[in-house]
């Protein structure tokens, strides 16, 4: 066979090798194109046109909150997971509740529960004396029902009270209506023809630290959490709940930060440990007038920088979507 013939794979396989180099012999680093891009000026259509034939063949959804540039050189964020909470889903109920109140979430928004309130009392014979859809309570003889809006998209929250008092027999049966498949069939529809207004959960600087700002009181913040990490963080070695005091409104977590979990290769070998380490952090919960604020510190001697603390207070926030 001719020699030229038998270096061909050979000189192929080099080429290919060599494709992917751009300038300077290295590949083209990306990092640079996110850093220097620039937004174009939006395409202006003749005004003979009928703009109502025209729109966005792939529209960019609005992002919730600013873009937040983290320390050092920028680089390429890297993608978020997928909300991991356990949220309820459209039509179902669950139950919430912390040492001195008990409520149920259903996974539909107010104005889709409020007829199935009304429909609640109409068949157990309940003696209305006050009904106001508008500030979302029915009182009866018996017992108050109250209704507002739950902390997620989509969702409502409802009490029986008698005199204040939480009245847990009324609770049950309610748990029993919204759990009838009638019930939940016709809320499940209903709901997803409707879209409730997104409450805006905002994070904001503080010095070197974030904090995250809730737009809800502290002890709905603190049960929805509480049980959303009690079902969330127990994954060995990556995210565990070590303790939650309801009279502190403070967790406990062992957690992998992301500068840990992003370690290069040659800070690995520097410090002679490969493995990740998990950080123990407090995260603590003080109400802010109507609203509640979350901060995450260290509960060991290594600080968590700004970056770390913010994709930690991310990941509450992915718990209450």
């Amino acid at each position: 066979m001719n020699s030229a013939l038998k270096g061909l794979p050979l000189a192929m396989i080099a080429a290919l090798a060599l494709a992917g180099c751009a300038k300077e012999g290295h590949y083209h680093d990306r990092n640079e194109d996110y850093a220097d891009a620039r937004q174009a000026a939006p395409l202006t259509l003749p005004g003979t046109r009928d703009q109502s034939r025209y729109r966005d063949i792939m529209p960019v959804p609005q992002a919730s909150g600013s873009f937040y540039a983290r320390e050092g050189d920028f680089a390429a964020p890297l993608p978020q997971t997928l909300s991991a909470s356990t949220a309820v889903a459209a039509g179902d109920v669950a139950v919430r509740e912390t040492d001195a109140d008990r409520w149920l979430v259903v996974g539909a928004a107010p104005a889709v529960v409020w007829p199935e309130l009304e429909r609640f009392a109409e068949q157990r014979g309940l003696e209305i004396t006050r009904s106001d859809s508008a500030a979302g309570v029915i009182e009866t003889s018996d017992a108050s029902l109250l209704l507002r809006q739950g902390l997620r998209t989509g969702t409502s929250e409802i009490r029986c009270d008698t005199a204040g008092q939480l009245n847990r027999l009324c609770l049950n049966s309610l748990q029993r209506h919204f759990e009838a498949r009638s019930a939940s069939a016709s809320i499940a529809s209903a709901s997803a023809q409707q879209a409730a207004d997104r409450q805006s959960i905002r994070f904001e600087p503080r010095g070197d630290d974030w904090v995250m700002v809730l737009p809800f009181d502290i002890d709905r913040a603190y049960a929805e959490l509480a049980f959303q990490l009690e079902n969330n963080f127990d994954m060995e070695d990556r995210r565990e709940l070590v303790s939650a005091d309801e009279a502190s409104k403070r967790f406990v977590i062992d957690y992998v930060t992301e500068s840990e979990r992003t370690r290069g290769f040659v800070d690995s070998l520097m410090s002679m440990d490969l493995t990740e380490s998990m950080h123990r952090v407090e995260m603590r919960l003080t109400p802010q007038g109507q609203e509640t604020l979350m901060e995450a510190r260290a509960v060991d001697d290594e600080p968590l920088s700004g970056d770390d603390q913010r994709e930690l207070l991310q990941r509450m926030e992915g718990l209450l979507r």
